[in-house]
C-alpha cells in the first residue's frame, strides 16, 4: 500500500488528506523514509530539509482537521530543483562556487507553492548551473536514472534530481526550470509529465538564471493533471519579474476535458527526426493514431522556418559556439570573474561551455539574436493554424553515463541531440510538454512532445490530458525493489 500512495497522483493523495482519510506528516514520512531506503543509490537530493518537512506537515495537518484548507496542493510533499531560492536553505546551483549561498527569502516560485500548503522535502540534483542536456555533474555526482537499476544510465538535464525524485517515488512531484530542454529531457528520459510554460508565464524572481531570456520554470509531475494542479498555483504576473506583468490570460485549467473534433494536429517533415532512432519514431507516429481516434486531424507537414534551424546552429558554430549556445554568453558575463579566479572549482564541461562565450563577438552575438527574433515570427505565422506539433522529446532514450561522460568527444555529441528538439522549442519562444509515449523493448521510457503557440499551456495540457486517457503509460513505475 505505501508504495501504491508513493506513486498515486498528488491529485489523489490531496483528496485522501482533505477527507482526512490521509495525514500529511503519514504521507510525508513516507516519502522521507523512501528517500532514507534508495536515494544512497540514485543520488536525487542534494538537501534533505526532514526537520523542515515535518513541521510543514504537522502544520498541514492542524490546518486541514480545523477546515482551513487551502486546496489540491495542502499538505502534498514536493522538492525544489537546487536552483529556487528557500530561506535558511544552501542554493548551490549545483556548484562549487556556490555551496556556501544560504537564501534570505523564497523564491517566488517556491512562496506560491508554500502558500498553496505544499510541503518541501528538499532541494534536488542539477547540471552544474543547469547548463546542460545530458544531466552530468561531476561535483556532486551524476542522479541515477531509476528505470535501469543495473547500468548507470542518464537522468536528463539539467534538471536532473527533480525527474529521479518523482519517477522513483521519491517526491510527489517536483519544480525544475527549463532553458533550452532541461524539465523535458528529464522528463523523457524518466516516463514523466514536464511542461514549459511560455517564458514570462511563471515568475522566475529568486532563480539563480542560466538565460534570463529564456528560463522557465515547470513542473514535473507523474500525471497531466498533477501537473496542471502545479502550473496553475504558479502561473500569474509578479512584480518581482517584470517579464511575467505582459501577459495574455490563461484559460481554466481545472477541467481539462476537451473535445478534439476538428483540432488539427501536424507532425512536421522537418528538423526533429534527424538521428532519431527506431523504437522511439515508432512510438512517437503511433501517436497520431491516438489522436486521431479521439477526433483530430493529423497530418503530416512542411513548415518552412523549421528548415532553417539547422542553419541557425550552423551560423551559431561560425560566431565560435560549438559546444554552446548564446546562453554560453551570458553565463560568462555572470560568473566571469569566478571563471578567471577558481577555474578548478568548475566542472569541465560547464567551464568549456563558458569559455567559448567569452570570446563570441558582440556583433556575431547581436545579429544571432536579431535572426532568431525573425525567426520566432516566421514560426509563429507558420503555426497559426496548427493546434500543436507531435514530435519526439528525444531522439532516444537514456544513454548510460559511460557511453556519455567522455569529453573527447561522446559528451558533446549525446549532450547537443538530448537538447536538439527541445531547445529549438525554446529559442522560438513557445511552449511544450512531454509526456511518456511508450516503452523501448528494454524497458526505458520514450517521451512525446507537443508543441504550441506562445501562451497556449492550457490548450496543451487538455490535448497531453486527452492522449493520457487514452493509453496507460503513467500507470507505469521503475522497480525499486533491488535496492530496498
Amino acid at each position: 500500500m505505501d508504495e501504491e500512495l508513493a506513486f498515486a497522483s498528488i491529485a489523489y493523495q490531496g483528496q485522501l488528506l482533505r477527507r482526512g482519510e490521509l495525514s500529511p506528516v503519514e504521507l510525508t514520512q513516507l516519502y522521507l523514509d523512501r528517500i532514507d531506503t534508495y536515494d544512497e543509490q540514485l543520488n536525487a537530493y542534494l538537501t534533505v530539509a526532514a526537520e523542515r518537512a515535518l513541521a510543514s506537515a504537522h502544520a498541514a495537518e492542524a490546518a486541514i482537521q480545523g477546515g482551513d484548507w487551502r486546496g489540491p496542493l495542502h499538505g502534498i510533499p514536493v522538492a525544489l530543483k537546487d536552483l529556487f531560492a528557500v530561506t535558511g536553505l544552501p542554493t548551490t546551483a549545483g556548484s562549487l562556487i556556490l555551496q556556501d549561498q544560504i537564501a534570505p527569502r523564497d523564491a517566488t516560485a517556491a512562496r506560491l507553492l508554500f502558500e498553496a500548503g505544499a510541503v518541501l522535502l528538499g532541494k534536488t540534483q542539477l547540471v552544474e548551473f543547469a547548463f546542460g542536456g545530458a544531466g552530468i555533474n561531476h561535483h556532486y555526482g551524476t542522479p541515477w536514472n531509476p528505470w535501469d537499476l543495473d547500468e548507470h544510465r542518464l537522468p536528463g538535464g539539467s534538471s536532473s534530481g527533480s525527474g529521479v525524485a518523482v519517477s522513483a517515488g521519491l517526491a510527489g512531484a517536483a519544480l525544475g526550470t527549463d532553458t533550452g530542454g532541461s524539465v523535458r529531457i528529464p522528463a523523457s528520459f524518466s516516463g514523466l509529465v514536464g511542461l514549459k510554460p511560455t517564458f514570462g508565464r511563471v515568475s522566475n524572481a529568486g532563480i539563480y538564471p542560466l538565460d534570463s531570456g529564456l528560463d522557465s520554470v515547470g513542473p514535473m509531475a507523474r500525471t497531466v493533471g498533477d501537473a496542471a494542479l502545479i502550473y496553475d498555483v504558479l502561473r500569474g504576473p509578479d512584480v518581482e519579474d517584470p517579464n511575467t506583468l505582459d501577459q495574455p490570460i490563461d484559460g481554466p485549467t481545472d477541467d481539462l476535458d476537451m473535445d478534439l473534433s476538428g483540432v488539427r494536429l501536424c507532425v512536421p517533415r522537418e528538423y526533429f527526426w534527424v538521428d532519431v532512432d527506431a523504437e522511439t519514431e515508432a512510438a512517437v507516429r503511433a501517436t497520431a493514431q491516438v489522436f486521431a481516434e479521439l477526433g483530430a486531424h493529423v497530418d503530416e507537414i512542411s513548415l518552412e522556418p523549421l528548415d532553417q534551424l539547422s542553419e541557425m546552429r550552423q551560423r551559431s558554430v561560425a560566431a565560435g559556439l560549438t559546444r554552446g549556445t548564446l546562453s554560453s554568453v551570458e553565463t560568462c558575463v555572470r560568473l566571469g570573474t569566478e571563471l578567471d579566479e577558481r577555474l578548478d572549482d568548475f566542472d569541465p564541461i560547464i567551464s568549456a561551455r563558458m569559455i567559448e562565450g567569452r570570446h563570441v563577438l558582440a556583433t556575431d552575438y547581436i545579429s544571432l539574436q536579431r535572426a532568431w527574433s525573425v525567426l520566432r515570427t516566421e514560426a509563429l505565422d507558420a503555426l497559426q493554424d496548427v493546434g500543436a506539433l507531435l514530435v519526439p522529446t528525444t531522439p532516444f532514450p537514456a544513454p548510460t553515463v559511460a557511453e556519455t561522460d567522455d569529453e573527447t568527444g561522446p559528451y558533446w555529441q549525446i549532450n547537443g541531440m538530448c537538447l536538439r528538439n527541445t531547445s529549438a522549442v525554446s529559442l522560438l519562444g513557445l511552449c511544450a510538454i512531454s509526456l511518456p509515449c511508450g516503452f523501448t523493448r528494454g524497458g526505458l521510457p520514450i517521451g512525446l512532445q507537443l508543441i504550441a503557440k506562445p501562451w497556449e499551456e492550457a490548450r496543451l495540457l487538455r490535448l497531453a490530458q486527452a492522449y493520457e486517457s487514452a493509453t496507460q503509460w503513467h500507470h507505469r513505475f521503475p522497480d525499486l525493489t533491488a535496492l530496498g
